[in-house]
């Protein structure tokens, strides 16, 4: 399982509408080409709860999620400096949920491993 959550940080709440992008990535440093595996967009509350599709599986394998964070501020009326943000991560163990948040402002973001 692989979900996401935005919390926009200079309003102090979740970023509803924003649409995301989940990519297997390819090579052992994750720079090959990438599989698209799903798209989606964010909740009222901010969340995607699941990313992979039903009857899909997740590999062990690099995984890029990609947050069209320029749509979300033009349709939020707020300025933005990154219009687009790309986490690669890694996942070992397919059995296990893979949380992956994304905190954002207009001139900063930050990410985590979530639960």
């Amino acid at each position: 399982m692989i979900s996401t959550h935005v919390l926009d940080t200079s309003r102090g709440r979740p970023a509803a509408g924003v649409p995301v992008i989940l990519e297997q990535v390819t090579g052992a440093d994750g720079s090959g080409p990438r599989r698209e595996i799903a798209r989606a967009t964010t909740d009222a509350d901010g969340r995607v709860r699941e990313l992979v599709p039903a009857g899909t599986s997740v590999d062990a394998a690099t995984y890029c999620l990609t947050f069209d964070t320029g749509a979300y501020s033009i349709a939020s009326g707020q300025e933005s400096f990154y219009p687009r943000v790309s986490v690669f991560f890694t996942v070992s163990n397919p059995a296990e949920h893979h949380h992956v948040p994304l905190l954002l402002s207009p001139y900063g973001y930050s990410t985590y491993r979530g639960s």
